[in-house]
């Protein structure tokens, strides 16, 4: 019960840190649409309100770092083969999604136009961006079929780790950048969802045999 409850929190509060800085840096950043203009508007854009933007995109870095130990805990639940997946998927997905996000917070202020389109490249929509949504909708795909909650709840996960994994294919195809984000917003839900779940009804998940 101790870890189902730590790992409800987790979840909300990673879900809760998403939303406020996506809904944030909407605002003041235009982001994440921003990121399809070029490089020196990116920038403009970014030092003409460098502080906060920078700030959010911290708020951002926490919540992606959240995943490695909601899915430590989430991997103790489950148990067995399953439970190790969803502990090395969370690992890995906070990783990459942390690192590509730190660079708006630790590189980003201190470069130039050249060395931001490379970090853009390989740090933002290689690492960050392609392997994260992959490792995101793999993690969620192995938490729903291993946590018990509610048949719609699963059809939820299912579809807003459909959604994230378009994000893949962003360079080919321009609308997935919009599946995508739509995406992460239902992710964030079925977190919150989630957390009530294995806090309101800890006797429903059952820590399966290793």
């Amino acid at each position: 019960m101790k870890t189902q409850r730590l790992a409800a929190a987790l979840m909300a509060s990673a879900a809760i840190l998403a939303i406020a800085g996506f809904t944030a840096l909407g605002s003041i950043f235009d982001y994440p649409k921003i990121l399809k203009e070029s490089t020196s508007e990116i920038l403009a854009a970014y030092r003409g309100d460098q502080v906060s933007i920078s700030g959010w995109f911290l708020v951002l870095v926490i919540s992606a770092a959240l995943l490695a130990p909601i899915g430590i805990l989430l991997g103790r639940l489950a148990g067995g083969t399953t439970g190790r997946w969803i502990a090395g998927l969370g690992i890995a997905g906070a990783t990459v999604q942390a690192i590509g996000l730190s660079r708006w917070v630790v590189l980003v202020p201190h470069v130039g136009t050249d060395t931001f389109e490379l970090l853009h490249t390989w740090l933002g929509e290689v690492l960050g961006e392609t392997i994260g949504y992959a490792l995101t909708a793999a993690f969620t795909v192995f938490v729903v079929r291993a946590i018990p909650a509610p048949r719609w709840l699963g059809t939820v996960g299912y579809a807003s780790a459909a959604l994230i994994a378009t994000g893949v294919v962003i360079p080919l195809v321009e609308g997935a950048s919009l599946t995508n984000f739509a995406g992460y917003v239902l992710w964030c839900l079925w977190l919150i969802a989630m957390s009530v779940v294995l806090t309101a009804a800890p006797a429903r998940v059952q820590i399966a045999s290793p």
